[in-house]
């Protein structure tokens, strides 16, 4: 199985960004666990602070991955071409947040995005995308079980 995480703006300052809120570690740390934790995945991960890149790899993705996890940081709240994107591949999209959105400022509360996503994982820390990773594999054996 072949996973894509894909990350927004100001994701690639997590370990030095609000750690009372994102936590110490980078997301290069964090993703070694997730290869240890899950060895019969195989892990790509991009980051980008430019909303067309964002667009192109979830499109890339649709032909290279089995699952997508997206943390779209601020453009979850503010990016219908994103929420376009996601909805004209067939790879399913699981939603990520470190924190709980809806524990946050107003205009956090609504995720464009949401809607075209298989689901949504808020509030858990950096362990939003293992519960995302375990999301995806029970997703996939079950469409790979009914065949």
């Amino acid at each position: 199985m072949k996973i894509k995480i894909i990350n927004g703006p100001n994701l690639n300052l997590l370990g030095k960004r609000e750690p009372e809120k994102y936590g110490h570690s980078s997301f290069e740390e964090y993703i070694r666990l997730l290869v240890d934790r899950f060895p019969g995945i195989s892990f790509e991960y991009f980051q980008s602070n430019i909303e067309g890149e964002i667009i192109s790899t979830i499109h890339q993705s649709d032909l290279s991955s089995d699952g997508i996890i997206l943390n779209a940081g601020g453009y979850t709240h503010t990016s219908v071409a994103i929420h376009d994107a996601i909805a004209s591949v067939k790879t399913p999209v699981i939603e990520v947040h470190i924190t709980n959105i809806f524990a946050r400022e107003e205009f956090r509360h609504k995720s464009i995005i949401s809607a075209v996503c298989k689901g949504t994982i808020s509030g858990f820390g950096l362990d939003s995308y293992r519960l995302g990773v375990e999301a995806l594999t029970e997703y996939y054996k079950s469409k790979h079980d009914s065949k």
